[in-house]
């Protein structure tokens, strides 16, 4: 692989499409291999716009929009870092090879629909996951829990993120609040959700899968250590790794991972969630990006899954190899105001083995994320604890 110079004639160019936290740390990492960065995202001065060499705001959601940014900036590679995306447009984009769609085109557009990508996982691939149905009214919603789904169950929008739109229903009368809590969620404008069984699972986990090329010329699958994580309405508030498991769990968590990320295919980092009881384990759902969840990997890996990525998109060798114990935990807004200032980081960086990511997002919202706190420890216990007490202590404050 060869990289050029940015900004000079014969620069290697990639577009990240999403400029958010995680696109903001792939574009560090790709900037230290030497890459010249397109940051897009749907509003200006994202976290990714203010690291990028080129900021440009675009309503990604509009294939006519996305193609002609293509054609205008010609990238080797455009990276999705979202879900809500013009995914048809992606897959013109990489067949008339204008740019090569990180993984694939396929895997995007699979991806972004949950879908498509319960149908290959369960009905193709014939993977276990939980019951599940499809609904496009609140009628038939109520009709596919009582049909077979049952009480509790979770109702989530078919394309969302980050627990946008996901609540549970316990009960005949939490449908209509879940209905219209999916309606008001998604990514795009829809009126079709996703019913799934509740599974009693002991705990989930993020199984960070990387495909990328091997000394051999082909592309390896690799495995990082298991990220233990707690959601709250489907949006991580922390997470750590490793998380123990027993080693048949483990087994079959990579054994599902690697037959999901095939499928998909292409180069770069997977973020598969399975849930987990005692060695039973079921596929959640897949992102072809970074994970949230995975910010962990910052001060717990060798290489975060943010340089991964960056270098299994170029072609490059990658190491998985876990540095220590580590955790994190976020900072929320905690307040409605732009342009916030933060308190405390003083009082959080004197927490023992901690950092803090703040990602100047130009608004804070009650529950938005605004940073994150990480920490190591000599165990996960330990590190957990520190992650969470360093984010408590960093408060956002509207400017007066």
């Amino acid at each position: 692989m060869r990289i050029g110079t940015p900004l000079a004639p014969g620069a290697t160019r990639i577009m990240l499409l999403g400029a958010g936290e995680l696109g903001k740390e792939v574009i560090i990492a790709l900037q230290r291999l030497g890459v010249e960065v397109i940051a897009v995202d749907r509003y200006p001065d994202a976290p990714g716009h203010q690291v990028a060499h080129h900021a440009r705001v675009i309503d990604m959601t509009d294939p006519a929009a996305l193609r002609a940014l293509v054609e205008r900036e010609r990238p080797q590679f455009v990276v999705p870092e979202i879900e809500a995306i013009a995914t048809d447009a992606l897959v013109e984009i990489e067949r008339e090879g204008l740019a090569e769609v990180i993984p694939t085109a396929r895997a995007a557009r699979l991806t972004m629909n949950r879908e498509g990508i319960r149908r290959l996982v369960a009905e193709e691939l014939e993977l276990p996951t939980s019951r599940y149905a499809f609904a496009e009214s609140l009628n038939q919603l109520k009709q596919a829990i009582d049909g077979g789904i049952g009480y509790p169950c979770v109702v989530k929008p078919v394309m969302s993120s980050s627990g946008k739109g996901q609540s549970t229903v316990n009960a005949p009368e939490d449908a209509a609040r879940a209905w219209d809590y999916a309606m008001s969620g998604g990514r795009v404008r829809q009126t079709r959700v996703i019913v799934e069984e509740m599974i009693r699972f002991d705990y989930e986990i993020t199984q960070l899968t990387v495909r990328a090329v091997g000394e051999s010329g082909s592309v390896e699958t690799h495995f990082c250590e298991p990220i233990g994580h707690v959601q709250e309405k489907g949006d991580y508030v922390e997470s750590w790794q490793p998380h123990p498991m027993s080693p048949l769990a483990l087994e079959r968590s990579r054994a599902i991972a690697k037959r999901v990320t095939d499928s998909l295919g292409g180069r770069g980092i997977f973020g598969v969630e399975l849930f987990v009881k005692g060695d039973h384990v079921w596929f959640s759902e897949v992102s072809p990006r970074p994970h949230d969840t995975g910010m962990v990997t910052m001060v717990s890996q060798v290489q975060s899954e943010f340089e991964l990525h960056a270098r299994a998109v170029l072609g490059l060798p990658v190491s998985v190899a876990p540095r220590a114990p580590g955790a994190s935990a976020v900072i929320y807004g905690g307040v409605e105001a732009k342009g916030v200032v933060y308190e405390g980081i003083d009082e959080a960086l004197r927490v023992p083995q901690s950092e803090v990511r703040l990602f100047g997002k130009p608004e804070a919202h009650l529950r938005r994320r605004m940073g994150v706190a990480l920490a190591n420890g000599p165990d996960v216990g330990e590190a957990r604890r520190r992650a969470k007490d360093a984010a408590a202590k960093v408060k956002p404050v509207a400017v007066a």
